[in-house]
């Protein structure tokens, strides 16, 4: 295939998937980036929007319900803040949050999820958070000092723009993004990197992501978590096989390494900057 049309196939491939209802809130960063790859595998434009559209399903479709409905997400939260009452505004913050499996699959253990990795921490003021689906809607529960910074970065755009009218509504300085962080790995200092249940889904799409994001994102602690079972429930050695695949990522790093485990998610925080 020619430069030329390999241009122009990768446009209409972008164009096709982007215009799906499932995939179109989607940056089209990634979906250039996944695309490229497949129609390199792919025998005609067609199979190559096929496999695209599965991959994208694997990294984020999979994980994300009810996107629809971020509008009424906005009213929930409106609602719940105007009440003043922080109980209310946990519940439906907690509520919420179950609609991305991620999210979902960390509300069994909530309540001593950021008690526990905050206790390790000094006072930690700003925060990046990587591939962070409905993440930052668990800010009620992180003791943070008043006025912290945090960044946030998926690749779903609708998901951004709610983020960052829930920011505003909880008086945060936030900034959310679309972004494919594999080929835009953010770098602003941060004290804290949250990188929770994410390398995997990376590495789905470039065996080198976990290591690169690792190593180039620009904070003193970094938080990185594995799922101790899969979304269909299956955990059979699960917590074993992604500790040995964050020890050869940090093998040759001079990093304090701090391992905790959860009922359901396994987490290794990580000191960047030993004394």
């Amino acid at each position: 295939m020619a430069r030329l049309d390999k241009t122009a196939a990768l446009e209409q491939l972008v164009a096709d998937v982007s215009h799906s209802s499932k995939y179109r809130d989607i940056c089209p960063e990634l979906i250039g980036s996944i695309g490229a790859q497949e129609l390199e595998k792919r025998r005609n434009l067609k199979e190559a929007i096929k496999a695209t559209k599965n991959k994208l399903h694997q990294v984020g479709g999979a994980y994300l319900d009810g996107r629809d409905h971020l509008n009424d997400w906005q009213a929930m939260l409106q609602q719940a803040l105007a009440t003043g009452e922080t109980e209310q505004i946990k519940q439906t913050c907690r509520h919420l949050m179950g609609y991305h499996a991620s999210t979902r699959e960390r509300l069994s253990i909530l309540d001593d999820f950021y008690s526990t990795l905050f206790s390790q921490l000094p006072p930690i003021h700003s925060i990046v958070d990587i591939a962070c689906g409905l993440n930052p809607l668990a800010l009620p529960w992180m003791p943070l000092p008043e006025s912290p910074t945090y960044y946030a970065y998926d690749i779903y755009q609708n998901m951004m723009d709610f983020l960052a009218s829930y920011f505003e509504l909880m008086h945060v300085e936030g900034h959310s993004h679309a972004r494919d962080v594999i080929r835009s790995i953010p770098t602003q200092p941060a004290d804290l990197a949250l990188i929770l249940k994410v390398l995997p889904c990376l590495e789905q799409l470039d065996k080198q992501a976990p290591y690169q994001l690792l190593h180039t994102i620009k904070a003193r602690h970094i938080v990185v978590s594995y799922p101790i079972q899969s979304l269909g429930g299956k955990s059979k050695g699960m917590a074993s096989y992604y500790e040995e695949h964050f020890k050869r990522l940090v093998e040759n790093d001079n990093w304090l390494v701090h391992r905790l485990e959860f009922a359901t998610e396994l987490v290794f925080l990580i000191d960047t900057y030993p004394a």
